[in-house]
């Protein structure tokens, strides 16, 4: 029994592994091998294809494709028109299925609208993506990148709030009081 929704215009082939709770809306397309974790939305016209695997509680905006090699931890923004790729030098004529590079995501980064992410690199958690950037290296846990390329302009908390440090080089959000510390360039959150 199927304890999930999809749209009648949706494609969920054979195999295909779709958690509790989740939904796919029209024209999306799940391969048969792909995960799909408890509590997802999967918007209109996406692709989600073979050996992707996404986590619990993740939002795919409209018109997006995760092709093979995307690995989705849980709580993950993907705003729409989002871009993977996953090769490097592509060539029509030349196949290149065992050079796919993976892209990790890890758990509640957020990618902006329109923004491409060139395969091979992680996004730490809780970074977020600025739209329409173009990620060509790792992004780091907690930071806010924009443009392209893609540079860090600043870090952000877990609720997406920008972070100020100070010269004890810490940081609180003001929505959760939560503490960060910024350590040569990498920011932590501090357990309390």
């Amino acid at each position: 029994m199927k304890d999930y929704f999809a749209h009648s215009t949706s494609t969920i082939d054979d195999g295909a592994v779709i958690g509790q709770n989740s939904k796919i809306w029209h024209y999306s397309h799940v391969m048969p091998t792909a995960i799909i974790g408890d509590g997802c939305i999967i918007g209109q016209n996406v692709f989600v294809g073979s050996n992707v695997k996404i986590g619990d509680r993740v939002k795919i905006q409209n018109n997006v494709s995760l092709y093979e090699g995307v690995l989705c931890s849980d709580d993950v923004f993907i705003g729409p028109s989002v871009v993977f790729t996953n090769v490097i030098n592509p060539r029509s004529y030349i196949e290149r299925k065992e050079e796919f590079k993976k892209t990790i995501i890890e758990i509640g980064a957020s990618i902006g609208a329109n923004s491409t992410i060139v395969c091979g690199n992680r996004i730490g958690q809780y970074a977020m993506i600025g739209a329409a950037a173009v990620v060509t290296k790792e992004v780091h846990p907690y930071t806010l990148v924009v443009g392209n390329p893609a540079k860090a302009i600043g870090w952000v908390s877990e609720y997406g709030d920008r972070l100020y440090f100070n010269n004890d080089n810490e940081a609180i959000c003001d929505r959760s009081g939560d503490l960060y510390i910024l350590n040569e360039g990498i920011v932590n959150k501090v357990e309390r």
